[in-house]
């Protein structure tokens, strides 16, 4: 994400800063209400949806990433012994398959008041943690989705390292 914009931007809505990075950044991205803003994504593993939104009630921004890979009724289980798994392993945000929902999202919130507003850095940092997070565990998903993996098998081979070139 690009930086060199306002620092902080005062008590006005965060949605506002948020729309002028993704506009600098040529990101296309949804304006749907004054408190909503949806822009989808491609990462190396998968397609993602960011979506920010803003409670002026708790200064509060939540955001979500929702992953493009859907979780077929049988395979929640595991999947849900997955999401515990990776989880615990988190310092900031989780992972959640919300009922009703067939997607793994990545969920986080930050508290703003009294803090006058989001930095730019903030909302990058806030974006960049969750698709980094997000490309981290797709393999883990995709293993236990489709593979059949054991979730504690899936995490560790999804954070192998490769070394070399194929």
């Amino acid at each position: 994400m690009a930086t060199g914009l306002l620092d902080n931007f005062g008590d006005s809505n965060p949605l506002d800063l948020v729309e002028e990075i993704l506009s600098v950044n040529e990101w296309n991205f949804d304006r749907s209400s004054n408190d909503e803003l949806v822009v989808d994504c491609g990462g190396r593993m998968g397609a993602y949806q960011l979506h920010f939104a803003w409670s002026a009630e708790v200064s509060a921004m939540h955001f979500s990433c929702f992953t493009d890979l859907r979780v077929p009724p049988q395979r929640r289980p595991p999947v849900y012994e997955l999401l515990a798994t990776i989880n615990g392993r988190m310092w900031l945000g989780h992972f959640d398959l919300a009922s009703g929902d067939e997607s793994p999202t990545f969920r986080h919130a930050v508290l703003l008041r009294g803090a006058h507003g989001a930095s730019v850095e903030q909302l990058e940092d806030m974006v960049d943690h969750a698709l980094a997070e997000c490309e981290r565990y797709y393999t883990a998903f995709q293993f236990v989705i489709w593979g059949g993996k054991d979730p504690t098998e899936a995490v560790a081979a999804s954070l192998l390292d490769p070394v070399g070139e194929a």
